[in-house]
């Protein structure tokens, strides 16, 4: 009995310290995000805990929600501890690479929308989620070979595809994926496929901010007749917005990023793997 007790405390205990130690890391992001005259924290939670290859150390998603000069906003943040240090980021000595990118959120059910296929089959077991800008020069290569391999897995691969523009890069990149949603509206098939096919360079500048000469290009290649209107419209902006969001909550920071099965691919190759018996 008095070994069951021991053993019973040694749990509390731990399980005391664990908890302190998460404590220990919020009220330590609470106090840097502070220092900020500027910002007024509101709250901060744990979004995401992972155990790192790193005896003891921990990696950190912190939802923060905070007011920056009366505009309230909502961001995360990531931070590492072994419960007596914190530390802002960790880097492979061998590889330099920060350790991250292993924080990637896992995705849940919500984004296998059935909305969002572009290929394959719903009800498939292996799943992929691409978060994506047409407008980006590795993107523009990279999937349509995805789509393909769907393709010709149709059966057992579901491929689910979200807007994610890089403004800062691509300003062209929002209106030209409001006019691949509004063209999915409309029933026109493999709008995405399409839109990544086509060389939009001579019609206009990623950097560009022209709506209409992007609409009359669109227009032109696809041989439709959307309006500056269908694309201005609060449902297709929401629909936009919506996109990039989601890929927020989830890390995305730039594209292609893909997940497989609900798990980043840093490597963007498995893939490959998928549907062959």
């Amino acid at each position: 009995m008095r070994k069951f007790s021991k053993l019973l405390s040694l749990s509390v205990l731990l399980s005391v310290s664990l908890f302190a130690s998460d404590d220990v890391v919020i009220e330590f992001e609470k106090n840097r995000v502070s220092s900020n005259p500027n910002i007024k924290v509101n709250d901060i939670k744990i979004n995401t805990k992972k155990e790192l290859p790193l005896a003891g150390w921990n990696g950190y998603i912190l939802d923060v929600e905070a007011n920056i000069q009366g505009k309230d906003i909502k961001v995360k943040d990531i931070l590492f501890s072994d419960g007596k240090f914190i530390a802002l980021e960790l880097l492979d000595a061998k590889t330099g690479k920060s350790l991250k990118d292993l924080m990637t959120p896992n995705l849940t059910t919500d984004y296998y929308n059935k909305s969002k296929l572009i290929a394959g089959n719903h009800d498939a077991k292996d799943k992929i989620v691409i978060f994506s800008d047409p407008l980006c020069p590795f993107c523009m290569d990279y999937v349509p070979e995805v789509i393909k391999h769907v393709n010709k897995n149709s059966d057992s691969i579901a491929l689910y595809y979200y807007h994610f523009p890089l403004l800062g890069l691509h300003p062209a990149a929002a209106p030209l994926s409001k006019l691949m949603e509004v063209a999915r509206h409309k029933g026109i098939k493999d709008a995405e496929l399409k839109a990544y096919k086509i060389d939009w360079e001579p019609h206009f500048s990623s950097k560009s901010t022209d709506e209409k000469k992007i609409l009359e290009a669109f227009n032109k290649e696809f041989k439709t007749d959307i309006k500056l209107e269908e694309i201005t419209s609060k449902e297709i902006n929401e629909a936009l917005q919506k996109d990039i969001l989601m890929g927020e909550d989830v890390m995305v920071q730039g594209t292609p990023t893909i997940f497989i099965n609900g798990v980043k691919d840093a490597t963007r190759e498995k893939y490959e793997t998928l549907g062959k018996k």
